[in-house]
C-alpha cells in the first residue's frame, strides 16, 4: 500500500488501479480509521469511510471531521457522502477538494434505515429522478477541478414494485461517475435472505455501452464468493460489507482467491486474538481515550469469536471489557483452536427482516417531481 502524502496524487483513481478490485463498504459505526487499517493490512484495494452527511461536513462538526480522518499511511483517502440537497453536496465536495481531504468520493444512495429514508435520502432518493440527477451532477462537477473521482453506491430500489437501479445508474454514468456499486437487495429487504446477483448481471449489461464498470455487493462471505460473483455477473469488482465484521482477514482470503490460490485463509483463535488486541490498541489511540475506545470495541467481540468454543461467562466479559489490560488478560485465557469455517463464514452483522420503507409523505406519487424536502440532520453515519 502506498503511504500517505500531503499533496494530491496526480494519477486519477480508476478501477484498474485498485488491485485486486475489492472495496470495503462503508458501515456506520464500523469502518472508522482503526478498522480500515486492520483491513488494509490484510490486502485489497479501497477502504471507504463511514457515511457522513454533507451538511455535517460543511458545518465542520468535530465528530464528522474525525470520521473522515485517514489512518496512518492510508491512500486512497475515500469518503462517503450523503445528502438530499445538491447545494450541500456541491459545497461538501468543494471543501474536500480545496482542503485536500479526500482522494475519492462515494455517494450513498443505498442506505435503507428509516432515519435516512424518511428524509428522502439513501435508497429512497433515486426514485426522484431529477433530484438524483442534480445531486450526482453537483458532486461530479465540484470534484472535477481537483481530479477527484466520484462513484455511487445504490440498492436495486425501494421495493420490488419500485426498482430504480437501471435508470439511476445510467444517469450517473452519463454524468461522469467512475463506477456504480450495486447492493443487490431493495431497501424493503434490508438484509433479509440472499441478494439477487442477477440484478448485478442486468446492470453490467445495461452500462456496457457507457464503459462505466459495475461493482457487486451482497453476500460476500469468503474469497470464493468474490470470484463466484464476478464470474456469474461479469462485474468488475466486489464490495464487501458484513462479511468482514470480526473478520478483517477476509481481505487476505479475497486477495489469495483473486491470485488463484486455492488455499483458504483460516486463522487460529490465537491468531485472531492478536488481531483483536491490535484493533483495541488502534481504536484507543483513535479516540484518544481508553474508556471510549474499549466501549466502541465491545460490539466487535461477538463477531471475532463467532464459531469458536468460548465459555458463555467469558463471552460476557469480553462484551463488557473496559481496559486494554483487562482485554489482554481475557485473550490470554483463551485456548487455541482451528478456525471454525462452517460457522465463521455464515452471515453476520445486520440480519434485519424486510419491512416497508419509511418515506416522506407522497414520495411515490410522481418520480419526475422535484420534491421540496426537509434537509438532512447534521448527523454523521447512517
Amino acid at each position: 500500500m502506498v503511504g500517505a502524502t500531503t499533496t494530491r496524487r496526480v494519477a486519477p483513481l480508476v478501477l484498474h488501479l485498485i488491485d485486486p478490485p475489492v472495496v470495503l463498504a462503508p458501515m456506520a459505526g464500523i469502518t472508522n480509521a482503526p478498522f480500515r487499517t486492520l483491513c488494509r493490512e490484510q490486502g485489497a484495494g479501497l477502504f471507504v469511510s463511514e457515511m457522513v452527511t454533507a451538511r455535517a461536513l460543511i458545518e465542520r462538526r468535530p465528530e464528522t471531521l474525525r470520521m473522515i480522518q485517514p489512518g496512518i499511511g492510508e491512500w486512497p483517502r475515500s469518503v462517503q457522502l450523503y445528502s438530499v440537497d445538491s447545494s450541500a453536496m456541491r459545497a461538501a465536495v468543494t471543501m474536500l477538494g480545496k482542503e485536500n481531504l479526500a482522494d475519492h468520493i462515494d455517494m450513498n444512495f443505498g442506505c435503507p434505515v428509516p432515519k435516512v429514508t424518511r428524509k428522502g435520502g439513501g435508497a429512497a432518493l433515486p426514485y426522484k429522478r431529477h433530484l438524483f440527477e442534480s445531486i450526482v451532477s453537483a458532486a461530479v462537477e465540484a470534484a472535477r477541478p481537483f481530479g477527484i473521482p466520484v462513484t455511487v453506491k445504490m440498492r436495486v430500489g425501494i421495493d420490488s414494485q419500485n426498482e430504480t437501479y437501471l435508470a439511476a445508474a445510467k444517469t450517473a454514468a452519463d454524468l461522469g461517475v467512475n463506477w456504480v456499486a450495486l447492493h443487490a437487495r431493495t431497501a424493503e429487504q434490508m438484509y433479509e435472505g440472499k441478494s439477487d446477483w442477477g440484478k448485478i448481471t442486468n446492470l453490467v449489461e445495461h452500462l456496457k455501452p457507457t464503459g462505466v464498470p459495475v461493482l457487486g455487493n451482497g453476500d460476500i462471505w469468503s474469497g470464493s464468493d468474490g470470484i463466484k460473483m464476478m464470474e456469474e455477473t461479469g462485474c468488475a469488482g466486489v464490495v464487501v460489507g458484513r462479511g468482514c465484521l470480526g473478520r478483517p482477514w477476509l481481505f487476505s482470503d479475497l486477495v489469495a482467491a483473486f491470485e488463484g490460490d486455492v488455499a483458504r485463509v483460516k486463522p487460529t483463535l490465537f491468531q485472531v486474538r492478536e488481531i483483536m488486541f491490535r484493533h483495541a490498541q488502534l481504536i484507543v489511540e483513535y479516540f484518544e481515550s481508553e474508556e471510549r475506545g474499549c466501549r466502541d470495541l465491545r460490539k466487535h467481540m461477538a463477531w471475532y469469536l463467532k464459531g469458536f468454543r468460548v465459555p458463555s461467562e467469558l463471552r460476557r466479559q469480553f462484551g463488557m471489557v473496559a481496559t486494554l489490560a483487562e482485554l489482554r488478560s481475557l485473550l490470554d485465557s483463551l485456548t487455541d483452536q482451528p478456525y471454525p469455517v462452517e460457522v465463521g463464514e455464515k452471515p453476520r452483522g445486520r440480519t434485519s427482516h424486510s419491512r416497508p420503507v419509511t418515506l416522506p409523505y407522497g414520495w411515490l406519487e410522481n418520480p419526475d417531481e422535484m420534491p421540496v424536502i426537509e434537509l438532512e440532520d447534521a448527523f454523521s453515519g447512517g
